[in-house]
């Protein structure tokens, strides 16, 4: 039989799609078949690196079967970067070949993929065409695009639909309709392969991770999990598929944790052999899941997610165990689990490899066979209309009733939101009310400059004084300087047998800032409390202390916003009917009170319920924060930090009155108005919308300075020179930090949306122990 098999992806950048493709092609050439592969190929070269994000393709020996169809592009879809050719020449090159090979079926992979998919659902009626679907995906946007673009027609040409997986099935049903065969991914087994020799007590759990740097395979999962129960067994973890560089990132603390970056089919074969267990914590899109069976063949038992692609490889509790996804300590605690029984981890692993026997490629080729004749089986249409119909995609080729697409449920529940909001509603309400709240501070920013006139803020930005400017941005940074002190203060004593150089504490507040000037989060205080933790001591342990002492620094801002709001109201009256205002300023004070508190709130909690465990941690946590607070315990210390805390403030209201002078308002608006705007800036700041809070920031300064008889147009004017000041600083300041740190702006980032530790609950009191033992 000639069997064209046809791939959308690059060749050089394999996948798995790309994997499954060339072992069905050998096990197709093994049995007598006539082979050829269609599919993109990039040379190694610039251009390849550029239109693939800077990734360099990999050097592969091409075999005589493939036929080349020019380069790709890297296109993010699903979680991952698909390599898709997009170009004319690949179609015309596919035509060609196609028409001077003649096969007897055509199997296209992925025919959802443009732009050789596509056309591979359009060859000869003469020819049957058989499609794999190899992808889950749930966005309605992205497959009904397709549809627009007529995928469901092309799809109805098919002679045969395979999907990989139930899951893979389930995205064409209920987006592209039509019929699917289950038939897996297939693996290579070694017949030949010998038991594994159990591992013995007190070894380390050799744990492995196979996948790429990227959201969806759950590194950020694994890694916080690994941390955790390294503190309670042995344990190791090997990364293939991604860098040191990669994962730096998403570490405190390296121990234990080796990267190999991509390896070879044989290395990486070799570490699934002498892993006590596969470790694919993925998040969500997976399909199916190569790596499972692979680690199967191997004799590797599994810890996955919980998800729709890996229900259908991994048994719970035979050759592997699922977990909730995007749960840290539900897999730390599953780990430790097997840690501890490596008698269950061996008889799992036995389990395994039989399992392995059931994706075994002899099989799967044989099911892919049996594919292909009954496609070239289809009857031809036996009328004019029917062949225009199945010509046209308006009836399926295959011969079998018209399935239409239709709704069904999801076969795994909706991924854990990162905020904390579980349930899809509640968290698409969330995002819908941030998104209301950003599009409404835009539409009264706009309506403000309509009234105002853009022509009046451009002109008040024009005459300001460039030198009272610079001046302003000199005082803004000497206060960043000794906000350092402050905190450096605090921290040597929450930290007393740590040395605490002022440096880090300069670097850790001026990178802070920049977090916070370009994100519209709250993530400088996380950012600057992880580049401290790194310096002193095992980050684990002193990162809940560090943060501590943000808490502390957090109790002295808000005195100096008693001070600042005092000031204001004693120079406007319009200010005392405020009410919000002045419960947004004492907010922090609520905050720490809080923290101090929680400990005696929480209570000891008895058993291990999930209240009890809650109890629990939160003790232990608000315990770890509340030693942030020892510098109120300490005269000395105490009284370095509030001054030069409060003289940073001061700094800052200064920098304030220098704009006032740049732009001539100062006979109108003293310092006392610096001091009204200072207070209100850092009020709307509790809750960013836009990062710097852009928009909101300069209403706040026009609403502010109206109350002293400032136009709108000059506290719009001014609002943007001040927030220019303070981003500029942000960038002066944070810039050489992040070079002197050795990290970059998305180290800090990935690593400040991933601070909270996982703690796991103690291990269960052995059975007929008592309390008292």
């Amino acid at each position: 039989m000639r069997i064209a098999l046809v791939s959308p992806y690059s060749w050089t950048y394999p996948g798995g799609v790309t994997r499954h493709i060339e072992a069905l092609a050998d096990e197709l050439l093994a049995a007598g078949h006539d082979v050829r592969v269609l599919a993109p190929v990039d040379p190694d070269d610039a251009l390849s690196a550029r239109l693939h994000r800077g990734a360099r393709p990999q050097a592969r020996a091409l075999p005589e079967y493939l036929v080349p169809l020019g380069r790709t592009v890297g296109l993010p879809f699903n979680g991952a970067v698909s390599t898709l050719a997009l170009h004319p020449h690949s179609v015309s090159t596919f035509r060609t070949e196609i028409a001077k090979f003649a096969p007897d079926v055509i199997h296209v992979h992925e025919p959802m993929a443009p732009t050789p998919g596509w056309e591979a659902c359009s060859a000869s009626p003469a020819i049957p065409v058989v499609g794999t679907f190899h992808a889950y995906a749930t966005s309605p946007i992205t497959n009904n695009l397709g549809n627009l673009a007529g995928a469901w027609r092309r799809f109805n040409r098919l002679h045969a639909r395979i999907a990989v997986s139930e899951a893979a099935a389930w995205t064409g049903r209920r987006f592209f309709g039509g019929h699917y065969r289950i038939i897996p991914n297939g693996v290579h087994v070694d017949p030949a392969l010998a038991p594994k020799a159990p591992r013995l007590e007190g070894d380390p759990l050799k744990i492995a991770f196979v996948g790429q740097a990227v959201e969806r395979k759950g590194l950020e999962v694994l890694l916080p999990a690994f941390e955790a129960l390294r503190d309670h067994v042995p344990v190791q973890l090997t990364i293939v598929g991604a860098s040191a560089r990669d994962i730096e990132p998403l570490l405190l603390d390296p121990r234990g944790v080796t990267a190999l970056g991509k390896v070879d089919d044989a290395a990486k074969t070799a570490i699934l052999r002498g892993a006590d267990v596969l470790c694919a914590p993925a998040l969500g899109g997976e399909s199916f899941g190569m790596v499972l069976t692979e680690a199967f063949a191997a004799g590797t038992p599994v810890v996955a997610s919980d998800i729709a692609g890996y229900r259908d490889v991994v048994r719970d509790g035979a050759d592997g165990v699922l977990v909730p996804r995007a749960d840290p300590t539900a897999l730390a605690t599953t780990l430790r689990e097997l840690a501890l029984d490596p008698s269950r981890t061996a008889a799992m692993g036995s389990e395994a490899a039989r399992s392995a026997q059931r994706f075994a490629w002899p099989h799967v080729t044989e099911e892919v066979l049996g594919v292909y004749e009954d496609a070239q089986s289809v009857a031809q249409p036996a009328t004019p209309a029917r062949r225009f119909a199945v010509r046209h995609g308006l009836a399926t080729a295959d011969g079998l009733p018209m399935e239409r697409p239709r709704r069904l449920p999801r076969p795994e529940p909706a991924r854990p939101s990162a905020t904390g909001f579980k349930h899809p509603a509640v968290a698409f309400l969330r995002r819908a009310a941030l998104g209301l709240a950003g599009l409404a501070t835009i539409a009264l920013a706009l309506l403000a400059l309509q009234r105002i006139g853009v022509d009046r803020v451009v002109t008040s930005l024009v005459h300001s004084s460039p030198a009272w400017v610079v001046a302003g941005l000199g005082v803004m940074c000497a206060s960043m300087v000794l906000r350092a002190g402050a905190w450096r203060a605090i921290l040597r004593a929450g930290l007393p047998d740590a040395v605490i150089d002022f440096g880090v504490a300069l670097r850790a507040t001026s990178i802070g800032v920049l977090m916070s000037a370009t994100l519209p989060a709250r993530l400088g205080e996380p950012s600057r409390a992880l580049i401290v933790a790194r310096r002193v001591g095992r980050p684990r342990t002193t990162l809940p202390v560090v943060v501590g002492t943000i808490v502390s620094q957090t109790l002295l801002n808000a005195l100096a916003l008693v001070i600042l709001g005092a000031i204001m109201f004693s120079t406007v009256d319009v200010f005392t009917r405020s009410g919000p205002l002045v419960l947004a300023a004492v907010a922090p004070v609520i905050l720490v009170l809080a923290v101090v508190l929680a400990p005696v709130l929480a209570g000891r909690g008895q058993g291990e319920s999930r209240l009890a465990a809650f109890s629990r941690k939160a003790r232990s946590a608000a315990l770890r924060a509340r030693s942030g607070l020892a510098v109120f315990r300490s005269p000395r210390l105490g009284t370095e930090a509030t001054v030069l805390q409060l003289s940073a403030w001061a700094l800052q209201a200064l920098s304030c009155y220098l704009l006032l002078v740049a732009l001539g308002i100062d006979d109108r608006a003293g310092f006392g108005a610096a001091a009204a705007v200072l207070f209100a800036v850092n009020v709307t700041a509790v809750l960013p919308l836009t990062p710097s809070n852009i928009g909101t920031f300069q209403l706040a300064c026009a609403a502010v300075l109206g109350a002293y008889g400032v136009s709108y147009a000059d506290g719009i004017a001014y609002g943007v020179i001040l927030q220019a000041v303070e981003v500029a600083t942000a960038f002066i300041m944070g810039a050489p930090a992040l070079v002197r740190e050795g990290v970059t702006w998305r180290d800090v980032r990935v690593r400040a949306l991933h601070t909270s530790p996982v703690e796991l609950p103690p291990l269960p009191a052995p059975a007929g122990a008592t309390a008292d033992a």
